[in-house]
């Protein structure tokens, strides 16, 4: 038996392969959704991908993936920096929510530094480009409890580089 997970897209993400490729890369988002069902498939999930460009839709499939207590990954877009109603509608989830960014806004402009939705989120995962989406529903499928021979073989485990590092040790101090 597979988990569903939604994979919910922002503004702009249907522009994907054209839009600012030095920053968003080349593929497409029928890219995306392949390697995101691709990656599901590995991890003993049923990924649906959507787009869309308008708040209200969006806000209506966070409903849903509440309402029938589904996981999901999501790159709200620009609504990331000021959508309080999304924000709000995230609050009332009732399954894993991972944010996830083909960029790192930290890295970006200064308006991006902050995100409404983070605060809601299990976690965020930004700047690997489609790795940041395969890296969330690794992270979706653990925290789901997908069943372990569901779990991804080791090649499609993240690459070292992209763990997490470990936690810097305080220094000792002088007595």
């Amino acid at each position: 038996m597979t988990t569903p997970v939604l994979v919910l897209n922002g503004p702009n993400l249907g522009r994907l392969g054209i839009r600012e490729p030095d920053v968003y890369g080349t593929a497409t988002l029928a890219d995306l959704a392949e390697a995101c069902r691709a990656a599901g498939r590995g991890l003993g999930l049923d990924v649906a991908v959507r787009q869309t460009d308008d708040e209200a839709e969006l806000i209506r499939w966070v409903h849903e993936a509440a309402d029938t207590r589904t996981p999901v990954v999501l790159n709200p877009g620009a609504f990331t920096h000021y959508s309080y109603a999304l924000r709000d509608a995230l609050a009332m989830r009732t399954a894993p929510l991972i944010e996830v960014h083909l960029s790192n806004p930290a890295a970006r402009e200064a308006f991006r530094h902050t995100s409404v939705v983070a605060g809601v989120a299990d976690g965020t995962v930004a700047g690997f480009g489609l790795l940041s989406y395969q890296l969330a529903l690794q992270a979706i499928a653990a925290l789901a409890g997908s069943p372990p021979a569901a779990q991804a073989p080791a090649a499609a485990q993240a690459p070292a580089a992209a763990q997490a590092p470990a936690a810097p040790q305080a220094p000792e101090r002088a007595q």
